[in-house]
């Protein structure tokens, strides 16, 4: 197979080159399509192998009772099950009288100490009532937000009680309050959802493990009071509203009837639109599992099911029908389909009228055997200050009780175990690449005492890992090094020369993400200033290999490709691991023993710093999910010896030095 790379040398180092300091190729795919762009396309290409595998396993299912009772499994295995039931210690704490329906303002604990701000709309009517669960999306005001108040209020005058409450990140539940701010510190919901999410991944969980808990909990106070109907249950919610619509609809049977808005679609559209979303939307290794959005509508059916879907929405409205046609023909085989149904407004995203009025029509029809196609009501909407249930607003300061960061510090002690390297292995799914499946020269040139050749070699189909590999002059096996750095082979200059004059051949890489191969930005300023190149982390852990072993790999493949030369010996091969080239590196040496020396440069001090702490920076590349469970860097770093491990200097999750 011929590789499509057109390779031109741009320039050495300063000292040595007459066009410049630049170590990188200048790059192009003879199909035009750019080399920044390769390591997402392999990962959609390996998501799309997941995913098609997926097709076929369900095009083989029968016994569709025991594919609920597998996705149900894999849903709780995959976000770390569900904490223990304990006291909800709910109480109201004020009421707001409306026209035909009254709200309560209810706090109730989903954990101990953990509190949850909820409003419950009653109707002005003859209980029991049917009963509606209604989480919320990301937009401002959380249950204040106007849309909002028009679905609770609109289905409270037409006899359903509902209960609403602020998730975390929002309303009076921000995890990460800044006093002087008045607000977030992180200002997005969605962000802290990601600070908070990264953190229990390194714990094995997903952040849902919290959202789908406030939720069932959510519904345990709503069946709790005396005016509920057990037997007559619904939910639904728009965006992350919609998102948990799906989750508690899959997961819990208490619900009968489940209409999501603007969430529902496919991973193969998200992947080729608008990537993955926040944390509590992305469960690690879900697309190696096996599942994907249809699984949601499937895991409950036959019961009445509305997707409510936005044509302009940036969940795509394609991924949207490929899901209703495949969950269609489920509910087909079970002679159940009348109970799926879609409904699209030509509008974006959000609970619009349209589909606020085929969500009362749905619910009016399925939890009370009636039709209603009365217009929607205008309502008198409260504030947030009238709608709040602490005084000043906020958990955090009234109440001082628990935070997802303090539960993570608490979940760490729980479920910390003393591993062993075998634990690394078995996480991270390393594999060692005993040589490189392809390697391509593209030329040498004169590099003082010492020649340059510039090379790509393919660490699996499709991964391609641009390096330079510096010989010196002379013959006989000699000691070789190499180098990878966070920034890329271009800011290892100083320590190829010194490696040179040592006598040693050095190959400096840029290993898939960095260097040459770095993608270009994806999301917002801030979104990468916290997190790195999100998409690509995320898309590699659904997958179900984190990008920061993937890089590992990479490592590996370059020991394989040294060893194998005839002036290099094998039994001195050292790395050099950088910034954000530094744990790659830690766990390359620890995980191939080809690697006789390591030493590392700006590496993570740990993971659990991470959990310590509230906010970190660009840590997310590496993270492997489930590590602490069973290790941290240190352990890795000890587990290399008697091979030395040399660290020149550490950073903590802020990036900032440790003594």
């Amino acid at each position: 197979m011929r590789f499509c790379f057109l390779l031109l040398f741009l320039g050495a180092f300063s000292a040595h080159s007459q066009t410049g300091d630049s170590l990188n190729f200048f790059r192009a795919l003879e199909d035009g399509r750019r080399a920044d762009e390769m390591l997402t396309r392999h990962l959609h290409q390996r998501a799309t192998r997941l995913l098609e595998e997926r097709e076929r396993r369900i095009g083989e299912t029968r016994d569709w009772n025991s594919y609920r009772g597998g996705f149900r499994t894999a849903l709780l295995q995959a976000i770390g099950g569900l904490p223990e039931r304990t006291p909800l210690n709910a109480r109201v704490v004020g009421t707001l009288d409306r026209d035909g329906y009254r709200i309560e303002k209810v706090i109730f604990e989903s954990r101990p100490r953990f509190y949850v701000t909820a409003n419950l709309y009653l109707p002005k009517g003859q209980p029991p009532y049917p009963a509606i669960l209604f989480p919320l999306g990301h937009e401002a005001g959380a249950k204040a937000h106007s849309a909002w108040q028009m679905v609770l209020a609109n289905l409270a005058k037409r006899g359903f009680m509902l209960l609403a409450w602020d998730p975390i990140g929002q309303g009076e539940r921000i995890q990460i309050w800044d006093e002087d701010l008045r607000a977030s510190k992180l200002i997005q919901s969605t962000t802290e959802h990601t600070m908070q999410g990264i953190q229990s991944l390194l714990l094995g969980d997903a952040l849902a493990r919290y959202t789908i808990w406030d939720s069932i909990r959510a519904l345990d106070y709503l069946l709790s009071r005396p005016e509920a109907d057990a037997s007559r249950v619904g939910i639904t919610g728009n965006s992350g509203g919609g998102t948990h619509t799906a989750y508690v609809a899959a997961l819990d049977d208490r619900i009968h009837a489940a209409a999501p808005s603007c969430y529902i679609t496919n991973w193969r559209k998200l992947l080729d639109t608008i990537g993955p979303q926040d944390a509590e939307q992305v469960f690690p290794g879900w697309l190696a599992a096996g599942y994907d959005h249809p699984d949601f509508l499937l895991a409950f059916a036959p019961k009445p099911y509305l997707v409510l879907s936005a044509v302009r929405d940036f969940f795509s409205i394609g991924g949207a029908r490929e899901t209703y046609q495949q969950a269609k023909r489920v509910y087909d085989v079970m002679g159940q389909a009348d109970r799926l149904q879609m409904f699209e407004a030509d509008d974006g995203h959000g609970y619009t009228k349209p589909r606020r009025e085929a969500a009362y029509r749905f619910f009016t029809r399925n939890l009370k055997g009636t039709e209603d196609s009365t217009p929607e009501f205008d309502i008198a909407l409260a504030t947030e200050r009238e709608l709040n249930c602490t005084a000043t607003g906020q958990v955090a300061t009234a109440l001082e009780g628990e935070s997802v960061s303090s539960l993570n510090r608490k979940r760490l002690e729980e479920v910390r175990r003393k591993g062993t390297i075998e634990d690394v292995t078995r996480i991270t799914k390393f594999q060692v690449r005993p040589a490189p499946l392809r390697v391509h020269g593209y030329g040498s040139q004169p590099f003082g005492r010492a020649r340059m050749h510039k090379l790509v070699y393919e660490t699996e189909p499709g991964v391609l890992v641009p390096a330079l590999l510096f010989v010196p002059e002379g013959t006989g096996r000699r000691a070789a090094s190499i180098l990878v750095h966070g920034r890329g082979k271009s800011a290892t200059r100083d320590l190829v020369e010194e490696r040179l004059r040592a006598g040693e051949a050095v190959l400096s890489i840029d290993a898939r993400g960095f260097g040459e191969t770095a993608k270009s930005p994806g999301k917002s300023v801030d979104w990468q200033r916290y997190f790195g190149d999100y998409d690509t982390a995320m898309t590699a852990i659904l997958v179900g290999k984190p990008i920061v072993v993937m890089r590992a790999e990479d490592i590996s493949a370059a020991a394989g490709l040294l060893t194998q030369r005839d002036d290099v010996d094998a039994s001195r091969l050292s790395l050099y691991g950088f910034e954000a080239g530094a744990v790659p590196a830690l766990y390359a040496a620890a995980l191939d023993q080809r690697i006789r020396a390591v030493t590392l440069d700006g590496v993570l001090t740990s993971y659990q710093s991470v959990i310590e702490g509230r906010i970190h920076r660009r840590v997310f590349e590496q993270v492997v999910p489930g590590a602490l469970r069973a290790f941290d860097l240190p352990d890795v770093a000890r587990w290399i010896a008697p091979r030395p491990v040399r660290i020149l200097s550490k950073v903590d999750p802020l990036g900032s030095p440790v003594e």
